[in-house]
């Protein structure tokens, strides 16, 4: 994978791009301390799928805008979106406000931000609904009960799918690629 630093503000991003040119993008957000390759695997597999793919290296400190501001840099007009973890939350709220910009979610590990939480809060009641099709993958954190809360905040088709893991990336890559082969896919 080709490897790009990115400046957005004051702030250099480490970007890492993969698979041929195309207009399928594949945008993956790790969670909070994944090593730079946690991704790799899943890459590896969507790339023979024909799909380009792009990583953050890192998710401390990013933001929406700065998200938005990466792919406007790379030139890219819309995305499926990928999260794990702290990345989730953030898929979360790009889905809900980036309306036009993401053609599916794929989140591991983390629920809608208006859906209440293992200790029944809400991280912002204020976030809208997701209006594309998205795939919500429990964990062994994140158990099916509470996923399926963020259910009535997926205004698409929704696919809940229960993983016996607790970090979807390393340790069920490819289980994640075949989800996100089958958002990405028009058939």
């Amino acid at each position: 994978m080709e490897s790009r630093r990115i400046t957005v503000g004051d702030r250099e991003w480490a970007v890492r791009l993969g698979g041929p040119e195309s207009r399928h993008h594949v945008l993956l957000l790790p969670d909070a301390g994944d090593p730079a390759d946690v991704y790799d695997q899943v890459c590896e597999r969507l790339q023979t799928s024909d799909l380009r793919t792009i990583v953050i290296e890192s998710i401390d400190g990013l933001d929406s805008a700065t998200v938005f501001a990466i792919l406007d840099q790379l030139k890219v007009g819309w995305a499926n979106l990928v999260g794990s973890g702290v990345g989730a939350d953030l898929a979360w709220e790009l889905a809900a406000r980036g309306f036009g910009r993401f053609m599916s979610l794929i989140v591991a590990g983390g629920g809608h931000p208006a859906a209440a939480g293992a200790d029944g809060s809400v991280r912002d009641s204020a976030c809208p609904p997701v209006e594309i099709p998205t795939t919500l993958l429990a964990t062994k954190a994140f158990p099916r009960e509470l996923a399926e809360g963020s259910s009535r905040f997926v205004y698409g088709e929704f696919r809940l799918v229960p993983m016996d893991v607790t970090n979807v990336p390393a340790d069920a890559g490819h289980e994640l690629a075949t989800e996100v082969v089958l958002r990405t896919s028009f058939w």
